[in-house]
């Protein structure tokens, strides 16, 4: 870890630089969000949010970091999480949602 690893926004941890890490699209880009707003997180953090999400509720209800946060299954993998070295990663525990 250095000073200079981005931080995941959605668990607060340093992003190193060998972690594996992605881009998520705050709105969908299926929901009009090609050209909206992206952040930096850990992959696995990233894995949480599509296997909890269908795209409609992303787009809907959950296209802010602090709603995502604020969503009880993702508050639990949140304290889960941020007991794990900074550049863990594992498939994602639930299954993936269906898309609408």
């Amino acid at each position: 870890m250095t000073e200079s690893d981005p931080i995941c926004p959605l668990c607060g941890r340093p992003i190193p630089s060998g972690a594996k890490q992605s881009l998520h699209h705050l709105i969908p880009r299926l929901k009009s969000g090609k050209n909206g707003p992206v952040v930096l997180l850990h992959q696995i953090c990233h894995s949480e949010i599509h296997a909890t999400f269908t795209e409609a509720e992303l787009a809907r209800d959950y296209n802010t970091i602090e709603a995502l946060q604020a969503h009880p299954r993702m508050e639990k993998f949140i304290a889960w999480v941020r007991k794990r070295p900074n550049d863990y990663h594992s498939r994602s525990a639930g299954g993936r949602r269906k898309r609408s």
